[in-house]
């Protein structure tokens, strides 16, 4: 079953351009997952502007000291990674 059109996967630093251009292409039935160094934007800014489900990787935030700033998100672990993936119709990585 499939009930999310699109599921990006952002490993990018808020501050790197791809980081920008996947927020611009979130559309509604999306969702976002925040991985490697783009956790990092839970702490800097709001994740996503648009209305779209936030995860984030628990791991990924764990390593980087920011389980205070993570309200913004749900995290998950692996499997509920893996998931997310098999409930995507799409899946882009960023």
């Amino acid at each position: 079953m499939t009930d999310i059109h699109t599921l990006h996967i952002l490993n990018k630093t808020p501050e790197h351009p791809r980081s920008k251009a996947c927020r611009d292409a979130l559309q509604p039935g999306d969702a976002l997952l925040l991985i490697e160094s783009a956790v990092l934007a839970l702490a800097a800014q709001s994740a996503s502007e648009s209305d779209v489900p936030v995860y984030a990787l628990a791991s990924d935030i764990v390593a980087r000291g920011l389980g205070q700033c993570a309200r913004e998100a749900s995290l998950i672990d692996f499997p509920a990674m893996v998931d997310l993936t098999t409930r995507a119709q799409n899946v882009i990585s960023w």
